[in-house]
């Protein structure tokens, strides 16, 4: 039964003793095993405390096979309050992430004073009602965009936002900053699938719940200027599509 074994697979990622859970849920540890064993189910006030509890959605819980199909919760976080710069003026500023920082943002994108030490500038035409922010880009996944641009990214609050096919910055607990072509798979198992536009690199998967940050990319800066001799085309969609499909087809071969 799903529903024993989604509570026991939560539970245990959790690191939560069955004790630990009845204590919660203000039950005995043998109503626990029962749970999980499928002798018993909670009720209606029980899976209410377990959705909260594990953040997960009663439909999720109840009949979505979360060990073997991966999370299908839209996002695990509450949406955060950024730090931003601003000028005399109180004019939003774009701090700049380059190459070298990204290991630091990662641990310092909350801290007022981590963000306060990394460039900061401004640029016309842009939104004033979005908060940007620019990172600069290392390898040449996504050629023609060379090592070294800068792309100018405004914040996505909610990951369910993210439009598939369209390119976005990633920021990551377990890939860390990456530039990538993105498609959201978070309704069907709680996943993206990241594209690079270079053909040469494959497509991965990753986690929402991984996700800390998202920006969409909407300009970029570059001293690399195109060259019309140059016959290096990023892959169309219907050739990432492609890609992709080749890729969950690998993925289910692997799976025993």
């Amino acid at each position: 039964m799903v529903l024993a074994k989604n509570i026991r697979y939560l539970r245990s990622q959790s690191q939560m003793t069955q004790s630990e859970l009845a204590e919660k849920l203000g039950l005995q540890r043998t109503m626990i095993s029962a749970y999980e064993d499928g002798r018993s189910d909670p009720k209606l006030s029980g899976l209410s405390v377990l959705c909260n509890l594990f953040q997960v959605s009663l439909e999720e819980l109840l009949y979505h096979d979360i060990e073997a199909l991966g999370r299908k919760a839209i996002q695990k976080k509450d949406i955060k309050v950024l730090t931003i710069a601003v000028d005399s003026q109180d004019r939003e500023k774009i701090t700049m992430v380059g190459q070298k920082a990204s290991a630091g943002y990662l641990n310092g994108f909350a801290d007022p004073e981590y963000m306060e030490s990394l460039p900061q500038f401004q640029l016309p035409n842009l939104s004033k009602h979005t908060t940007y922010r620019a990172f600069e880009l290392s390898g040449d996944s996504m050629l023609p965009l060379v090592p070294g641009t800068i792309v100018i990214g405004s914040y996505v609050e909610q990951l369910k936002d993210i439009k598939s096919g369209k390119t976005y910055i990633l920021v990551t607990a377990t890939e860390g900053v990456v530039y990538k072509r993105v498609f959201n798979y978070l309704e069907e198992n709680g996943k993206f699938f990241l594209v690079s536009d270079n053909e040469q690199y494959k497509p991965y998967e990753i986690k929402g719940e991984d996700v800390l940050e998202v920006w969409e990319a909407k300009a970029f800066i570059s001293t690399d200027f195109p060259n019309p001799k140059d016959k290096s085309q990023p892959a169309t969609l219907d050739e990432i599509s492609q890609m992709i499909l080749e890729l969950k087809d690998e993925i289910r071969r692997l799976k025993p």
